[in-house]
C-alpha cells in the first residue's frame, strides 16, 4: 500500500465510525471497556503502596483517541460500572463497590476525565493528531487528570483507613513517582497510536 492509499483509508475508517449509529458506537466503547480491563490484569503490585502498575492506563488513554470524547467517556463509565455490579475486571481480577470506594478509586474517575479531554482535542483539533501536539495533550490527561483525583482519593482513603493523613512526599511515593517512566512510555505510545491511525486533517 503506497502512502496516498495509506492516508485514504485512515480517513475513511475514521469517518466511518463518526458516521456509524448509536448502537455501533455503545458496542465499540463496550469493547474498550473490555479491552481497559483485560490491560488491568497485567499488574505489578508493589510492596509500600496498595496503588499496583497495571497497563490499564494505555487503553484509556487510546480510547480517547479512537472513539472521541463522547463515547471514549461511557467506556471509562462502563468499565467502573460493570467492575462495581458484576465483573472482577478491575486491578488483579477485583470488582466491586470496595475497590472503587478503595485506594485506586480517584484513578479510576480520573480515567472517565482523561478519556474525555483526550477525546475533546482529538475531535475538534486535526493538527493535535500529529505525535509531538498528542504527546503534550495525553501527557497532561495522564499526570494531571488522572492523578489529581488519584492522589486526592488515595489521601482520603488512607485517613479514613488508617486514622492519620499522608505527607505529601509520601502520598507522591504511594501513588505517582514509581509510576512515572511507565506512564511516559504509555503515553508515547498513545502518541504514536495516534500518528499512525489518526487523520491529520
Amino acid at each position: 500500500m503506497n502512502l496516498e492509499n495509506y492516508y485514504s483509508t485512515r480517513k475513511s475508517v475514521f469517518e466511518r465510525f463518526q458516521e456509524a449509529s448509536t448502537a455501533t458506537k455503545v458496542l465499540m466503547s463496550l469493547l474498550m471497556a473490555c479491552l481497559t480491563g483485560i490491560m488491568a490484569q497485567i499488574i505489578i503490585p508493589l510492596p509500600w503502596t496498595p496503588v499496583p502498575i497495571t497497563a490499564q492506563t494505555f487503553a484509556v488513554l487510546c480510547s480517547g483517541l479512537f472513539l472521541g470524547k463522547k463515547y471514549g467517556c461511557l467506556s471509562q463509565i462502563l468499565y467502573i460500572v460493570l467492575g462495581v455490579a458484576f465483573i472482577p475486571w478491575f486491578g488483579g481480577m477485583t470488582g466491586g463497590l470496595e475497590v472503587f470506594l478503595g485506594s485506586t478509586g480517584g484513578f479510576l474517575i480520573g480515567f472517565v476525565i482523561a478519556s474525555y479531554f483526550i477525546g475533546l482535542i482529538t475531535e475538534k483539533y486535526a493538527d493535535a493528531r500529529n505525535f509531538t501536539k498528542m504527546a503534550a495533550v495525553i501527557g497532561i490527561a495522564n499526570f494531571a487528570l488522572i492523578y489529581i483525583p488519584g492522589l486526592a482519593g488515595l489521601a482520603l482513603w488512607f485517613y479514613l483507613t488508617q486514622g492519620t493523613a499522608l505527607g505529601i512526599v509520601d502520598l507522591l511515593m504511594m501513588g505517582l513517582v514509581p509510576f512515572i517512566a511507565g506512564d511516559i512510555v504509555k503515553i508515547l505510545g498513545a502518541a504514536s497510536v495516534s500518528k499512525a491511525f489518526l487523520p491529520k486533517d
